[in-house]
Parts: C-alpha cells; structure tokens; sequence
C-alpha cells in the first residue's frame, strides 16, 4: 500500500471477514524457538518506508483508537526524524515505535520470523517447541504452551513456566523477538532454558529439532460399554478443520454414543480455524463469537448449517487453552452444547491481522476484541470450566485420555451423565 504522508481522519471501521486474522495466543509465539530462512535485508524500499508502512496500518486497524493514551501522528514523525542508514535500525525503530502501544500481540516480524510465522500456520517449524509472550509484571517471557510432542513438550516445560535465563544470560526486560532468536539454532544444538515455576526455578536442556505440527489425533474409546470419540487439537493451523471434520465423520461412522474434545496446551492460531470448528457442533443460527473493532461496532460469526453431530460433547481445557481454543470453548459453554472440564483457560481475547511488508517482513495488529456468544469479554480473565480438576505435577504426555490423565476420566464421568440424561 502507498504511504498517506498528509495526517489522515480517522479510518474506516475493520470488517474482520474481510481480513485473514489471527487468534493465537501471540502473533508470533510459534517462533520461540524456531529457525527459518533468513531473507535478505539489502534490498527493496528505502528503509523508512517500511516504518511509514508499519505505522499506516497501525493508524488504520488499531484496536485501542487512542493508541493507548498517545498522539500517534506525533508518534509517526518522531521515529521518522530518528536516524537510520540500514534496515535493521529501521527494525529496531518500529519495534521500539510499537513497544509505545503497551500491547505484546502487536509486533513488528523481521523477514526471518514473518517467514517462521507463515510456516507454522502451514504445519511445520522447527526449534524447540515454545510459545511465548511477555509476562508484563515480571517483564520476563512466559509459556503459553509447548507445541505437543515437541522438545520442549517432552522436557517437562508447562503453561506459564518463566523463561528467567537462555544458556545462562537472564532474559528480564528483553523483546521477545531477542528471547525468541537466542532459543533458536541449528537443529540437533542444544539450549539451556532457566524456568521459574512458582517459588522453584530449575533449569531444562533442550535439543533443537524439526516438528511436524500434526493438529489432530482421535481415537475410538469405550465408556461404560458404549463406544466415545476421543479428538485431540494441540493446534489451530490450516490443516485443523479439515482434520477435525474427518475425525467426526469417522467417528460417527464408528456409531460414537459422544465426544471428548480436548483443547489442553492447545495456543490458538487461525481464527477462522476455530469458528469452523465450532460450528460443526452447533445448530445454525446460533452464535460463535463476537468481533469488536474500535468503533465499538460488533460483528457476529453463526453456525450456519446442520452440525456434523448432535450427540454429548465435553470439552478439556488447561492454562494452556488460548485465543482459538477459547473461542471454540466458550461458543460451546455458552450455547450450552457441551460442559468444559479442566481448569481455567489463559485469558486472551484479542484478535490480530497479519499483514505482509514491502521489503519481506510482517505486522501483527490487534485489530479488534472478541466476546463469547454471551458477551464475556474474556481476556486477561480466561474462561473457568464447569468442572475443576488439576492434573497430577507428575502428568506427562503418554498418559493423556489414560486412567492416570484425571482431567479425562472426570471428562468421562461428564459424558457418561450427559448420556445417561439424553436417553
């Protein structure tokens, strides 16, 4: 887009259908820990060119009209009289220009990590395996999750664990783009991640590594005699929806008497991943989510079509369930399609576009919040289940839907009474 250099009015409200949007748990948390090709910096716009470009999209989308208590016009000519000769001080100036707005999921990714970003959408990344953002109290990154069967998965890393130390250099007060870079590498190199659970902090060493983001797994179980469908979604990326859709229909063939959809440690992703999802479990007209741009001016996403079932639905939720997963959540808590088990969601409601730069790089922008089809503005509060259970601190990933998994067999326990009550 061109560059407006006179002091535009005030933009346009965002239609969010309009946009390819993201709702994970940060724009760019798949990165931590990630490597990608690195794109060159040396060519393309001249460099303050792809500021202006970065601050238009600011002045027309933001979510917060106010931008967050500044005069962004002021704002723009400040940073564009700051000196810069090479891309990566015009890098810094953005990230430093953005930093002003007091919003993590609005971030500026260099050619290297939009190019990360684009490739975990697809269903793959490499590195070890975390999702982040920016613990604003402690100012220290904290996990969001880690990507299912990935290293950081395996070595025991959990939902709001502190990252306080990389190879033994604290990481307090840094930009999680610099977190993120010192966590990745060549893969098969090892990294020492401090942790800071609680009162205890303890130390993690991990092996970087290729991951294939399989987002679906399911399974045919029994329940008191009766056949169930076990679904496992650890990710909302491109592949989601089509996954889930055949596991139901498979399911479904396979006579399943109800569901067990779990959404533990699953960070969100595609936003348009997770109303699809939704709406194969509602009747249509219902209502899956909310959108609210910074005009205040609301729109709605509906079920608009038969459901792929209609029989019990219980859903599995931890700390690590964000942004997707809590809009998947919520719309079935609200229409009263399914009970939620687990313990309280992670609390991110806001909703980011990302737009692809001139010179190769990205911009995630929060452009509007979302609200559950009851209006529960969730963010920052996360979602409490129906039923509370805590995981055992021993809990790994091979006992997931086990007898030892005690948020599924409490899970179950719902189920069985939800089938019991519809016969």
């Amino acid at each position: 887009m061109e560059a407006n250099l006179d002091k535009p009015n005030d933009a346009r409200p965002v239609r969010l259908r309009r946009h390819a949007v993201w709702a994970a748990a940060l724009a760019s948390a798949a990165l931590a820990g990630c490597s990608a090709e690195v794109l060159s910096s040396t060519a393309g716009p001249a460099p303050k060119e792809v500021l202006t470009e970065t601050w238009t999209y600011i002045n027309n989308e933001y979510v917060d009209p106010k931008f967050n208590g500044q005069d962004w016009w002021s704002v723009r000519q400040t940073y564009l009289e700051k000196p810069a000769e090479t891309s990566e001080q015009v890098y810094e100036q953005i990230a430093s220009m953005l930093k002003t707005l007091d919003d993590p999921y609005t971030r500026f990714l260099n050619p290297k990590q939009f190019k990360s970003l684009q490739t975990t959408t697809s269903g793959e990344l490499s590195g070890v395996g975390l999702q982040i953002t920016l613990d604003t109290e402690s100012e220290l990154p904290v996990v969001i999750a880690a990507v299912e069967g990935s290293p950081a998965f395996r070595g025991g890393v959990k939902a709001r664990d502190l990252i306080v130390e990389i190879d033994g250099r604290p990481t307090k007060g840094q930009a999680l783009d610099d977190v993120a870079d010192r966590l990745r590498g060549k893969i098969g190199s090892q990294v020492n991640v401090g942790l800071r659970r609680g009162e205890r902090t303890f130390d993690v060493t991990l092996t970087r590594e290729t991951i294939q983001v399989n987002p679906v797994t399911s399974q045919l179980k029994r329940l008191d005699g009766r056949p169930i469908g076990y679904i496992r979604l650890s990710q909302f990326n491109g592949n989601a929806a089509q996954q889930v859709r055949q596991a139901i229909e498979k399911l479904e063939a396979q006579d399943a008497a109800g569901y067990i959809l779990d959404l533990r440690s699953n960070p969100g992703g595609l936003l348009e991943a997770g109303v699809e999802i939704a709406r194969y479990w509602l009747t249509p007209g219902q209502t899956v989510v909310y959108t609210v741009n910074r005009q205040g001016e609301r729109d709605q996403a509906r079920a608009q079509r038969a459901p792929l079932t209609a029989r019990p639905l219980v859903v599995l939720i931890d700390g690590g369930s964000a942004s997707a997963s809590e809009i998947l959540a919520g719309a079935l808590q609200d229409n009263r399609r399914a009970q939620l088990v687990g313990t309280k969601s992670f609390g991110k409601g806001l909703i980011q576009a990302i737009h692809p730069l001139k010179d190769g790089s990205g911009l995630a922008v929060s452009i509007a919040r979302y609200q559950t089809p009851s209006r529960r503005d969730i963010h920052k509060q996360g979602i409490e289940p129906d039923v509370k259970v805590e995981l055992p601190k021993s809990f790994s990933l091979e006992q997931l839907a086990t007898d030892a998994d005690s948020q599924y067999q409490a899970g179950a326990k719902a189920l069985s009474r939800a089938l019991a009550s519809s016969q």
